[in-house]
C-alpha cells in the first residue's frame, strides 16, 4: 500500500501543484493582511493552523480548533485542503505520513516541526497536571482551544488572557462556530500596561487555589525583563503546588526572525523576536539556573531539536511555584 500511495502522492502532487500555490496564497493572504487589517497577531495563525492539520492528520483529535478554524477570519481551511489534500490522501491510502505532518524521533525535531510536534509535548504536561488543580490560566490565550475540549470537568475554572483585539476576535469566533464558552472567563488585557494579577483577582481568581498557567508560544516575543517579571509575579500570587507550563526557545530562534523575510513578515504586523537562552552548550543546566533564579523549581523538561550540533531550539518546561 505504501508504494501504491506513493504514486498516487506523485500524480496527484504534480496535477495539484497550482492548486497547491493558490491555496497556500489564500492561507497566506488571510492570515498576514486580514490579520492586520484586524489589528491581531498573525503567529497565533500558524498555531491553529498546525492544530488543524494535526486534527485531519488523525495525530491529535481537536473538535474545537477545527471548528473554530473553519469561521475564523484570518484563515483559510480551504486554502489549507488545496495545499495539503495530496499528503492527506496518502496518508489515508497508507496510513503513514510523509513529509508533513511527521511525528519526529525526539531530539531529532526541525524548525519545520515547531507549530505541529511542540503541542502533543505541551498536552501530555498540561493533562497530568490538570488533574490536580482548581484554577485554569491561560497567559495569552490565542486561538487556543483546551478549554473547549477534555480537560473540561466540575470544578476546574478556566480564564483566558490576551489582548483586547484578539480575544474579541476570539469570543465572536467561538459563537459564531457554536463552542459553547460559557464556563470560561476572558480578561483582556495589556500586558505591558496593567498589572495581570489584579485583573484576574476582579475577574474571580482565587490565589489561595492551586492554578496550573499556561504560557504557550509567548516568550520569544517578550524581552527578558518582561518574562522574568510574569514568572516572578506568578510566584508571588500563585497557591504552593501551582504550576506554570511554558517554552523558551534558543537564542539561534532569534536568527529565524532577523532575516529580510523573518524580519519583514513579523514586522507586517508589529511583531519581533525578542527573548532566547544560550543553548548551544549546558542546554539543560541554562534553563535550570534560569528557572532556579526565579524561586521556581524545573519540573519536567522536553528539549525539542537537542540533537543538533546547534543545540534544542526550544524547551517545553513545567515549571512549580
Amino acid at each position: 500500500m505504501r508504494a501504491i500511495s506513493f504514486l498516487v502522492f506523485i500524480v496527484l502532487q504534480i496535477l495539484f501543484l497550482p492548486l497547491a500555490i493558490v491555496g497556500a496564497a489564500l492561507v497566506g493572504y488571510k492570515q498576514m493582511v486580514v490579520s492586520k487589517r484586524l489589528r491581531v497577531s498573525q503567529t497565533g495563525i500558524e498555531v491553529l493552523n498546525g492544530r488543524w492539520t494535526l486534527d485531519v492528520f488523525d495525530i491529535r483529535k481537536d473538535p474545537a480548533t477545527v471548528k473554530l478554524a473553519s469561521a475564523i477570519p484570518n484563515t483559510s481551511t480551504f486554502g489549507l485542503w488545496l495545499a495539503l489534500f495530496p499528503l492527506w490522501l496518502k496518508y489515508k491510502i497508507s496510513g503513514t505520513y510523509f513529509g508533513y505532518p511527521r511525528i519526529p524521533v525526539r531530539g531529532h525535531e526541525k524548525l519545520a516541526d515547531l507549530m505541529t510536534a511542540r503541542t502533543p509535548h505541551f498536552d501530555r504536561i498540561i493533562e497530568r497536571g490538570a488533574a490536580d488543580v482548581e484554577q485554569f490560566v491561560l497567559m495569552g490565550a490565542g486561538y487556543d482551544t483546551r478549554a473547549y475540549g477534555e480537560l473540561t470537568r466540575p470544578g476546574l475554572r478556566f480564564f483566558e488572557l490576551d489582548q483586547l483585539a484578539t480575544q474579541k476576535l476570539k469570543v465572536e469566533t467561538l459563537a459564531k462556530a457554536g463552542i459553547d464558552a460559557a464556563h470560561v472567563t476572558f480578561i483582556p488585557v495589556d500586558f505591558s500596561r496593567e498589572r495581570v494579577f489584579e485583573k484576574l483577582r476582579d475577574f474571580g481568581y482565587d490565589p489561595q487555589k492551586k492554578t496550573l498557567f499556561l504560557w504557550e508560544g509567548v516568550t520569544l516575543y517578550l524581552s527578558e525583563d518582561d518574562v522574568r517579571k510574569t514568572l516572578r509575579d506568578i510566584r508571588d500570587h500563585a497557591a504552593a503546588g501551582s504550576v506554570i507550563v511554558a517554552d523558551f526557545y534558543g537564542e539561534r530562534m532569534l536568527s529565524v526572525g532577523s532575516g529580510t523575510l523573518g524580519r519583514k513578515t513579523l514586522e507586517y504586523t508589529d511583531e519581533g523576536l525578542r527573548f532566547g537562552l544560550p543553548f548551544a552548550t549546558d542546554y539543560e543546566q541554562t534553563v535550570q539556573g534560569f528557572v532556579e533564579s526565579e524561586g521556581l523549581e524545573l519540573g519536567e523538561t522536553v528539549f525539542m531539536g537537542h540533537r543538533s550540533p546547534s543545540g534544542p531550539f526550544v524547551v517545553v518546561a513545567e515549571l512549580v511555584v
